[in-house]
């Protein structure tokens, strides 16, 4: 692999560290702007023929006659409604993998069941959308000018023309708060939240948050390095501004920092490395970005990545940037960390 130069930012290195940066203007906002009286809470309706409405994070309520029927989101948030038992008509995002499985980001979706409008950054088919007569469209936000996530700038116009759309945001909070907003949001779209399987799942959730506290406690000292890999750079977070990342170190995760100034160059997310210097950061555990755009690590062929202590000791897992809001779905981030805390020597 080519070293590559840390001081260009291209999308591919936004989408492969879990940035979200440069996207553009935010979509049209739809709906109507509250005077902040209600709250930030959805607002179920009786029934679902009765009115329904919902201020999102952008501070923008959206109002309809109905619940709606018709939802179309980017796939992660497709998958935490349904694990909520709300199912949408389309997706838009990493969907479908090569091989024709779903993609990790779809969670249990059966992706048979639903029109897939683009699955790659940038694609998003407007004409389908059309088709498909959309009451709404819901998508995360990784910035906070409201920019939704993998909308395309060259056609966020055409698109907000034809349906209101909501945007949850999952920009420099602890992952709590969008789980909380995924929960109010399936609620009002007419998810049964007193379900066994959803009450027990946020217990489970709570269960793994006070057993990833007690072993960040007992290994203080373990270094925990959130990495990424492309083909020509490898990635090192920062724990502001990522959901997971914040949280995991408001319950005491010892993390490895880049420096502001380096950081810099990715936006305040990350710092961008040569493969000849992956080994800047010492580390005890590494967590890898497990999306489908990333290179994983069975297949990275760098002698450099293979000689760092955290690798030959086989103290590598996975993380999810994205991950899908639901709290069945999180619960596992929560749990393989304090496994891999739990089991960690210190080798740096």
């Amino acid at each position: 692999m080519s070293n590559a130069r840390a001081t260009h930012l291209t999308r591919r290195g936004i989408l492969a560290a879990g940035g979200a940066l440069g996207l553009g203007a935010v979509l049209a906002a739809c709906g109507d702007e509250d005077s902040g009286s209600e709250g930030s809470d959805a607002k179920a309706s009786a029934g679902a023929s009765g009115p329904w409405s919902f201020k999102d994070d952008r501070g923008t309520t959206v109002k309809l006659d109905k619940v709606p029927a018709n939802i179309v989101a980017f796939t992660g948030v497709a998958a935490a409604l349904h694990d909520y038992g709300i199912s949408v008509k389309g997706v838009f995002g990493p969907t479908k993998t090569t091989d024709g499985k779903a993609d990790v980001q779809a969670g249990d979706m059966d992706i048979s069941k639903v029109t897939i409008l683009g699955n790659a950054w940038d694609q998003f088919n407007v004409e389908k959308y059309a088709a498909l007569a959309p009451d709404v469209l819901i998508s995360t936000m990784f910035d906070d000018a409201g920019t939704l996530w993998y909308v395309p700038e060259a056609s966020k116009d055409k698109i907000a023309k034809l349906a209101p759309s909501v945007g949850i945001s999952v920009y420099d909070r602890q992952i709590t708060e969008p789980l909380e907003r995924l929960w109010a949001l399936a609620e009002s779209l007419g998810g049964d939240m007193k379900a066994a399987a959803v009450t027990d799942a946020k217990k489970k959730f709570e269960t793994a948050a006070a057993r990833l506290r007690a072993a960040a406690k007992a290994k203080p000292d373990i270094k925990v390095l959130a990495g990424s890999a492309s083909q020509d750079l490898f990635y090192v977070s920062g724990t502001n501004l990522s959901i997971d990342l914040e949280y995991f170190k408001a319950l005491g995760v010892n993390f490895v920092e880049p420096s502001e100034k380096a950081k810099s160059v990715g936006g305040g997310w990350f710092e961008s490395l040569s493969w000849e210097n992956v080994d800047k950061y010492k580390a005890d555990v590494i967590m890898m970005d497990d999306r489908s755009s990333t290179i994983q690590p069975a297949d990275i062929t760098e002698a450099t990545w293979k000689k760092l202590p955290a690798v030959k000791a086989g103290q590598v897992i996975a993380r999810s940037p994205e991950p899908i809001l639901s709290y069945d779905k999180c619960t596992p981030l929560l749990d393989n960390l304090a496994e891999a805390l739990e089991n960690a020597k210190k080798v740096s």
